[in-house]
């Protein structure tokens, strides 16, 4: 799809309009624009900076575009125009771009299921299946106020795991900093001095000027060792290997483990209520579920699962029996199959799991503190036993 920049007159008033519109061809666009009421004066391809590139769609853009999208469809405008609003309400360059994309596919005679789908680094099947489920039901506004506050949740758990990291990865920071000009100009000094009267260093200082002096020396192999660490994860990271030694890390490493546990269990508990409410098909409830926890092996899991249902099995009993598989999610299914409110039951687990996570995260934020405070300490106490005391002690030898 290209993106043309036009100038036009509007019939009737034969006002100027000047804007951009998506299309395959520019005999298309002329076309789309002649449809909207207009008459074509200029039209000609726009060709994509590098900062478009880098303007990427955030959460908050597209939260921001279904909520505005979800509120013009509920107040009864068509969907294209709905879509024509956005787009001029739409800051973001690259979501403008795509929301001109959708209206024009649209306007063409297609799905908006079908619209959405062309953009799969934006939207995910969990959108895609909430907004062909309000299609097919004609609640299509319902869907997409499901889907931003859905949106929303999964941002503010991400943001609270996010921002319990912060404090710990500045003060890491701040260490390192201090360290390195402690070694580069402080330790240098008190070398020379201990050089010029002849004494004999503190093996602790000793220490340190060995530090400073591969510092100096090989900075340039550190910097290409920590590059090729830093490059060599990043292209392990993709690879199948990779991603599930990265997952199973997630699931099992001390202290986080029932964070991510949590979060995991949250969004596949959300997502299948939020699926199920519009009547999507459990099978299907479940693969996108599956596939929306972000975690392969817990996707595993639910795979394992989907054959046990495939086979005839209730959704809560293919539920049980696995690793990752909180207990919560397949007594609460259990109840909501014998109470015929099954997504009701899935989102109170999926709100258990979200106010337990905002817990386990304040819990996590609060240990790490002290943690924190003893590296301070250590470094503190190494910097005044192998610095500061040779320097007194250097003084009093003096006097």
């Amino acid at each position: 799809m290209k993106r043309f920049v036009y100038k036009a007159k509007e019939q009737g008033t034969g006002k100027i309009i000047k804007g951009t519109i998506q299309a395959e061809t520019e005999r298309i666009a002329g076309k789309l624009l002649v449809d909207r009421g207009y008459v074509p004066e200029s039209l000609k391809e726009e060709g994509r900076s590098f900062g478009d590139r880098l303007n990427r769609v955030t959460a908050k853009d597209r939260i921001n575009f279904t909520r505005q999208f979800a509120t013009l469809v509920g107040a009864g405008l068509p969907i294209a125009q709905s879509l024509r609003t956005v787009s001029e309400q739409t800051q973001n360059k690259t979501m403008k771009a795509i929301v001109e994309e959708i209206l024009a596919e649209i306007e063409a005679g297609h799905s908006l299921g079908d619209a959405f789908a062309k953009h799969p680094e934006v939207f995910s099947n969990v959108y895609l299946s909430l907004v062909r489920a309000g299609e097919v039901s004609g609640t299509l506004d319902e869907s997409l106020k499901r889907i931003a506050m859905q949106e929303e949740k999964d941002a503010k758990m991400m943001s609270s795991i996010k921002g319990a990291m912060v404090m710990p990865i500045i003060t890491l920071i701040v260490i390192f900093v201090v360290f390195l000009y402690m070694m580069l100009e402080v330790v240098p000094q008190v070398e020379g001095l201990y050089q010029d009267l002849g004494e004999e260093l503190p093996a602790l200082t000793q220490a340190f000027v060995e530090i400073k002096n591969f510092i100096v020396g090989f900075w340039w192999l550190a910097l290409l060792l920590g590059a090729g660490i830093v490059v060599g994860f990043m292209q392990y990271r993709r690879t199948e290997h990779g991603i599930r030694t990265i997952a199973k890390i997630k699931l099992n490493v001390p202290m986080f483990n029932g964070l991510f546990r949590m979060l995991y269990m949250a969004r596949l508990a959300r997502i299948s209520q939020i699926l199920l409410s519009t009547g999507v098909a459990v099978l299907d409830t479940l693969q996108i579920a599956g596939e929306a926890t972000n975690n392969v092996i817990v996707m595993d899991e639910v795979k394992d699962a989907m054959d046990k249902v495939q086979a005839g099995k209730p959704m809560s009993e293919s539920l049980r029996d696995h690793q990752y598989i909180l207990p919560l999610v397949y007594q609460m299914a259990a109840i909501g199959e014998q109470s015929g409110k099954m997504d009701e039951m899935l989102g109170k687990a999926a709100q258990v799991f979200e106010d337990d996570l905002d817990a386990k995260v304040a819990a996590i934020s609060s240990a790490i503190e002290p943690v924190m405070m003893i590296l301070l300490a250590i470094m503190a106490g190494g910097l005044v036993g192998g610095i500061l005391f040779p320097i007194y002690a250097l003084v009093n030898s003096i006097a």
